[in-house]
């Protein structure tokens, strides 16, 4: 048996659906200019004029989409003449009313007032006409159904165009985070590949146990790297909602991380206080991840020989502090863009509703000072003097 989705019946869109209203439009008028003709009202050119209008009007549904307000003035002025030369009072005027809506909802404004309001001109005029059957009441009400009209047109159109602004930012953010990711798992690795690469090269010749222990190093980092790009990767393939297969960063690797640093010429001390919990998961991931690229500065640009990371456990939130002895920050210029460096930390602390800091020190080095509460993300609470 098929599946709910694919029986239960579903609207037509697009052509079809101009197909659809133009036909139906077009049956209803031609209902009722048939009573006119069994009546024997009108003299035959009247009649074949009417039914030309007719045939114009509703084919003009069809094009409502390439040339919305064309179309609209068109059905307008095409409608007005057939009511001059009808006698009956047929429901042609649904082909301006849509086409009204048509071009309200597309924003434009301008054209759909004007369209209305020439409408409600061309009736008023008929009405003050000797021996016309509209009335004042029927101007009202056509005047109160046009504006109706104009606002639902003006509704869907703001409706659409916030949907497709919540679309843009949610992929600017989408492809901000993969960006972060990406430079995260990538960055680190690399950086320390290269660092590990001029200590191999440089003591090849002159201690060759040591640059073995490097090279073996870069072996690993490089596999490493492979692993977690290939995680990411598999991450934006997936097509269905499947947990991931590898475990997400977090300070349960912490031990992998310092071993790599240490690897690449730093002596780092790892201090906890407080009492250790469980974290949220974008939490551990941030501040593995901040960790990470402050020891990937540190290593690369900075020249530190000595890191202390200092990570605090409060009531509310977590601290983490990452310390070094290097060149402090002339050693590391500004990166242009987001998503990476300093600029990419502090976005991750603030997407978690926490802070970022990072400056030198005045006894000298660098300090990188995080803090994270553990509550929602976006909820912001005051940081605490400690």
């Amino acid at each position: 048996m098929p599946p709910f989705t694919q029986t239960r019946f579903r609207l037509p869109r697009g052509a079809r659906a101009d197909a659809a209203l133009a036909s139906g439009t077009f049956v209803l008028v031609a209902i009722a200019e048939g009573q006119r003709l069994r009546g024997g009202e009108g003299s035959m050119p009247s009649v074949i004029v009417s039914w030309l209008l007719i045939v114009a009007v509703c084919g003009a549904l069809l094009f409502r989409r390439r040339a919305p307000v064309a179309v609209g003035w068109f059905t307008v002025l095409a409608t007005g003449v057939y009511y001059v030369l009808s006698a009956v009072d047929g429901p042609l005027v649904l082909v301006p009313i849509v086409a009204l809506y048509v071009i309200a909802s597309q924003g434009r404004m301008q054209a759909a007032i004007a369209m209305a309001a020439a409408m409600v001109i061309g009736v008023g005029v008929g009405a003050l006409m000797p021996e016309s059957d509209v009335t004042g009441t029927a101007v009202f009400m056509l005047t109160g159904w046009l504006v109706a009209v104009v606002a639902l047109g003006s509704v869907r159109h703001g409706r659409v165009a916030y949907a497709e602004e919540e679309a843009r930012l949610r992929a600017t953010e989408e492809r901000l985070r993969i960006a972060r990711e990406l430079h995260d798992v990538i960055g680190h690795n690399i950086s320390m590949i290269n660092v590990q690469s001029g200590a191999a090269l440089h003591r090849l010749k002159k201690d060759p146990a040591q640059a073995e222990a490097a090279l073996s190093a870069i072996k690993a980092g490089s596999r490493e790297t492979l692993q977690e790009l290939r995680a990411t990767l598999d991450v934006l393939r997936r097509v269905d909602e499947d947990a991931p297969r590898a475990p997400a960063p977090g300070l349960a690797r912490v031990d992998a991380l310092v071993a790599s640093a240490e690897l690449a010429g730093l002596a780092v001390r790892i201090e906890r206080t407080g009492g250790e919990r469980a974290l949220p998961a974008p939490v551990d991931l941030a501040v593995y991840r901040i960790m990470q690229e402050s020891l990937t500065n540190a290593a690369r640009h900075s020249g530190a020989e000595h890191v202390a990371i200092r990570i605090a456990y409060w009531d509310r939130d977590l601290t983490v502090a990452v310390e070094d002895d290097g060149r402090g920050s002339a050693a590391r210029p500004a990166r242009p863009g987001g998503g990476s460096g300093i600029a990419g930390m502090t976005e991750r602390a603030r997407a978690l509703g926490g802070e970022l800091v990072a400056g030198p020190r005045p006894e000298g080095g660098f300090a990188v000072r995080a803090r994270l509460p553990y509550g929602t993300a976006g909820q912001p609470t005051e940081w605490s003097s400690r």
